[in-house]
């Protein structure tokens, strides 16, 4: 006979996450005490006493106040006790750690969400989506006039954006009850029209505002997923078993496969609630297949008879990886809901995990692993959460347990790095401690003078003409969904910085601002979404002694992609990819270049935006990396002028629907990209001139586009022709005939990554405005083409006289920012021109 003691007393002393709870209630609010132990209302309730669940929680309850044995004994305690003697026994009994609430959950004289840490230390929060979404619509519109779609999803997505820093406490989590108002059935494609009328039908209804129309539920589902996605935030969806308003077949998580299946969301983890039950086998077939799919188990436990919950969680555990499989009490109202799902919760694991090892599906070892992921691990890593063991607590606390420590940073962390870029593209910071940064930052930001963003690549002076000086300030507000612990030291965090002139006001200086800005108008109006990937190259140097002084010399001099360069180079290249791994930035390649010393990361693509964050912080991990190797890792375009350059060559594909738009649908296209493809990138290659000034903004810059050396010189475009700007691309795995993506080579590392990316998007949308055409591919070396060809800028002064001429970008980027672009710009050729040596200091700014 297998002996359990180990397995029981893990399970008796394991930390319990409880990642999906509700408010707690004042001890005179009007809801009736039943709801303890059932869903049912109003007359069915009156039948709730007769259930097998109730009769077991009532007898649980007793037994740890140790009252009289009936339902009104124990009534008559909780009178005579008060909220708070009760809070405490339950709590200290079912020994949670850490809860996540869900407060949208609407309940008479809820207590708000800093109330419950009286009785546990660190509460967060999870965002009901249709709640918020029906309290915006509950305000009067500006004006007095009605609410429009536009303005609807303008409010809905600021709001969702602002959450996570203008409230005291994280959002860990969204959530939605689609499944108890028009179904899990989500269309992931609802048209603008039909999203219209839902809204419409919506208002009509008055208010207070229930959001019940289909089509207004999906557009608020999907909108709320593109933003989940962005911060990396679960989605938790109710499933299976509720109260009489639900659905129940419209409640089987078998009909989210259209969101499962849609590739714009394929990175979201979707957890589903309450077992999925009765649909607790589905649930764990979805859990099997989709990575993105997580599954609890809270309100099953404890709200069915004991062969319910444990025949519910072994229905989960039959395919479903147990690192998927989450405990929460789904506690709600009255904390003994708290304590009657933390002890089943409990008894049924072990009983199942028992069962497991007695079957042969676990060793003992492996049950006791199970029972620590479940109970606490996979949620802590599933929704970010931080927990440290404490020998004592406040004098006020019911228990001493492990601490949850919010998700901004975490507790040993001594400072946070605020990142941003400027306008010349060199990485900047300012760092605070990190209790700052919960208490201050995350709300107020950290004050800037307005010429930050004017400093140039030679000196930290504003630009003369920028309008950028020491007179006044901007706030550096953190964007949490960047927030990262620095990989080459621990002790610290670091997070992209967003420019405001207030809290909730943006700067028009703030690259990152322009970039999202430049983004929506291709959504609006083109229904598409830019996605990148960058190629980012850099020389490494090391010190040496030349001619009795110490200086930096390149690495090595081995050539393109040498075996042996490699294997010089391997202990600080795995650090990277170890490094940018822990970022969740994806590395898809890693070679030597033809340069000396030189190599080359290739970095997966995703949405503009993040794959601009994504160069920002490679920049940052290549950098620090070779430093704590004793190297130096430079951007600089061209380092050697005698030897080959290194650029930024950035990917670029449209996106709708979690489709690539940019390939044609199929063989007839004469050039392998669709018509809107085409026209985006006729754009492009129309303003290629003027983008200069953005993606390659330093003179230095324009010693490396030259002929012969795959940086591309000429205006023209060719079929995977490495002396074009323009490349289309073909990787393995696409048809013969089509092109994923298109490459521009003319982007290098001292440009800020958002503008030059931003600039880009806006010469799309206007060859897609416009209908521009590609003219005839290059399939030649452009250089035999001189005479024909048209050359581009070869000087930082010529991408500057295309960018005066050019309105188009200045309208779409910002007149302000341009003008302030075009000032250092125009401060860079005065300087170098005076100064021609003064490039090689570059090595130290980028």
């Amino acid at each position: 006979m297998m002996d359990f003691t180990v397995l029981k007393k893990a399970v008796d002393e394991a930390v319990l996450v409880d990642a999906h709870a509700h408010n707690l209630v004042a001890a005179d609010s009007t809801v009736p005490f039943i709801r303890c132990f059932s869903e049912a209302h109003g007359d069915a309730s009156a039948f709730a006493p007769h259930s097998l669940s109730f009769k077991r929680s009532l007898r649980d309850i007793i037994e740890l106040y140790d009252c009289k044995p009936s339902l009104l004994g124990v009534e008559d305690y909780r009178k005579s006790s008060g909220l708070d003697s009760i809070c405490s026994t339950c709590f200290k009994a079912a020994r949670i750690s850490a809860i996540l609430i869900d407060d949208g959950f609407e309940l008479d004289k809820k207590h708000n969400i800093d109330w419950h840490k009286k009785f546990v230390p660190i509460v967060g929060r999870i965002l009901r989506i249709e709640r918020l979404a029906e309290n915006i619509l509950d305000e009067e519109f500006q004006g007095g006039s009605s609410w429009t779609l536009d303005a609807f999803t303008e409010a809905f997505i600021q709001k969702l954006k602002s959450y996570p820093f203008t409230l005291a406490h994280d959002i860990y989590g969204l959530k939605s009850i689609a499944a108890y108002r028009s179904g899990l059935r989500i269309n992931v494609n609802v048209s603008r029209k039909d999203a219209e009328d839902g809204l419409v039908d919506v208002l009509q209804g008055g208010k207070p505002v229930r959001i019940a129309n289909k089509s207004l539920i999906d557009y608020i589902f999907v909108r709320s997923l593109e933003v989940a996605q962005q911060f990396n935030l679960p989605m938790q969806i109710h499933t299976g078993l509720g109260d009489k308003d639900l659905d129940l077949q419209l409640a089987n998580p078998l009909h989210l496969r259209s969101v499962l299946e849609d590739k714009r969301f394929s990175k979201c983890c979707l957890v589903l609630l309450h077992a999925s039950y009765p649909f607790s086998k589905e649930a764990s077939f979805l859990a099997s297949v989709y990575p993105q799919v997580y599954l609890d188990f809270g309100l099953t436990i404890p709200k069915l008879s004991v062969h319910g919950m444990i025949s519910a969680l072994k229905e989960l555990l039959e395919l479903a990886p147990i690192k998927k499989v989450m405990f929460s009490t789904d506690g709600s109202a009255f904390p003994e809901t708290f304590y009657l799902g933390a002890k089943k919760s409990r008894d049924v694991v072990l009983s199942v995990l028992q069962d497991a090892c007695i079957d042969g599906d676990l060793s003992i070892s492996e049950a006791v692993e199970a029972v620590n992921d479940m109970f606490s691990q996979n949620a802590m890593k599933l929704y970010k959460i931080n927990l440290m063991t404490v020998s004592s607590m406040p004098n006020n606390s019911t228990f001493s347990i492990p601490l949850m420590k919010t998700n901004v940073v975490q507790e040993d962390a001594k400072l946070v790095r605020i990142i941003w870029v400027d306008a010349s593209g060199q990485r900047r910071c300012r760092a605070v401690p990190f209790k700052r940064f919960n208490d201050v930052v995350t709300k107020n930001g950290v004050g800037l003078a307005c010429a930050a963003m004017a400093m140039c690549s030679y000196a930290d002076c504003p630009a003369d003409g920028s309008n950028l000086t020491g007179v006044g300030e901007i706030r550096l507000l953190p964007d949490l969904s960047t927030k990262w612990t620095v990989p080459w030291n621990k002790q610290e965090e670091m997070v992209l910085g967003d420019m405001y002139l207030r809290p909730g006001e943006a700067w028009e200086y703030c690259p990152r601002e322009a970039l999202r800005r430049v983004c929506r108008i291709l959504k609006d109006e083109f229904d598409l979404v830019m996605n990148a990937g960058f190629e980012t190259e850099f020389f490494l140097l090391k010190k040496a002694v030349r001619d009795g002084k110490e200086d930096w010399v390149p690495f090595d001099s081995a050539p393109y992609c040498s075996t042996s360069s490699y294997d010089a180079a391997s202990p600080f290249l795995h650090d990277v990819v170890a490094a940018l791994n822990s970022l969740n930035i994806t590395v898809e390649q890693v070679h030597a270049e033809a340069g000396k010393g030189q190599f080359e990361f290739a970095l997966g693509h995703t949405v503009c935006l993040n794959a601009a964050d994504n160069l920002v912080y490679t920049r940052e991990v290549i950098r620090a990396t070779a430093r704590k190797h004793g190297l130096l890792a430079t951007f600089m375009p061209k380092y050697a002028l005698d030897d080959i350059g290194s650029g930024s060559h950035v990917h670029v594909s449209l996106w709708q629907n979690g489709e690539n738009v940019f390939m044609a649908s199929d063989g007839s296209s004469e050039h392998g990209i669709s018509a809107v493809g085409e026209k985006f990138m006729a754009g492009v290659l129309h303003h290629i001139s003027a983008i200069l000034a953005f993606t390659a903004p330093v003179p230095n810059s324009y010693d490396r586009i030259q002929p012969n050396t795959w940086s591309g010189a000429y205006q023209c475009w060719g079929k995977e022709n490495r002396e074009s700007p323009l490349r289309t691309a073909c990787p393995p795995g696409i048809s013969d005939g089509l092109v994923s993506n298109f490459e521009i080579k003319a982007f290098d590392g001292c440009a800020n990554p958002h503008l030059g990316v931003a600039a880009i998007v806006s010469a799309g949308i206007d060859g897609l405005r416009n209908n521009l055409q590609l003219p005839e591919p290059v399939d030649t070396n452009p250089d035999s083409l001189s005479s024909k060809l048209q050359r581009l800028p070869q000087s930082l002064s010529e991408s500057l006289e295309a960018l005066e001429k050019n309105n188009i970008l200045t309208d779409f980027i910002g007149e302000k920012l341009v003008v302030a672009i075009k000032a250092i710009r125009k401060a860079e050729v005065e300087y170098y021109s005076k100064h021609q040596d003064a490039y090689k200091e570059l090595i130290h700014r980028y």
